[in-house]
């Protein structure tokens, strides 16, 4: 499971957009673009209940607020990238602070989070393992998308299919921010 931002469909689709022509990757579709605040790789059933109270009381005091999508990035390392990523330019602020409260309310539920420090993008492509990404992140650093306003995160589960495959997301909750 996953607990996640998702950028409305219009700006989803604007980056598709954007993307479409560029070949020589294979880019994640627009539908599973979205900006994960804490990831949970094993959740038991018995949590369910739980983490989705106790994260609806965390987001509860949490104000919407502006984000917007820009700068680009490479896990580990851009000389050769696992992933090549979009950031955030706007909201970054407020996305390190709501995953904070996501993975506090996570872990208050007995749901353990990955440990992973948190960096706030979205998966746009997992390249070959041998290839540079350099050209890509000059091009991937000219796009910046509309602001928009985040108010409210989503619980997603993801079951994986087998090798080769993408995983399969379901919608488990809609949490909104401030109440």
């Amino acid at each position: 499971m996953f607990v996640a931002v998702v950028p409305p469909e219009d700006v989803r689709e604007d980056l598709a957009t954007f993307l479409e022509p560029r070949e020589g990757l294979r880019w994640t579709p627009s539908d599973r673009l979205h900006l994960t605040l804490g990831f949970l790789p094993d959740v038991p059933e018995r949590v369910l209940e739980p983490l989705d109270e106790r994260l609806r009381a965390a987001l509860l005091d949490l104000p919407p607020f502006t984000c917007r999508l820009g700068g680009a990035g490479a896990f580990p390392d851009p000389d050769r990238p696992a992933v090549v990523w979009l950031g955030v330019d706007r909201g970054h602020a407020e996305l390190e602070h709501l995953a904070q409260r996501v993975r506090n309310a996570a872990s208050a539920a007995g749901a353990s989070t990955d440990g992973q420090r948190f960096v706030p993008h979205l998966t746009l492509a997992r390249p070959p393992r041998h290839r540079s990404a350099i050209r890509w992140l000059r091009v991937l650093d000219t796009y910046s998308s509309r602001a928009w306003t985040v108010d409210e995160v989503v619980l997603i589960e993801s079951q994986l299919l087998g090798r080769g495959h993408r995983p399969r997301h379901a919608l488990v909750s809609v949490l909104p921010l401030g109440g």
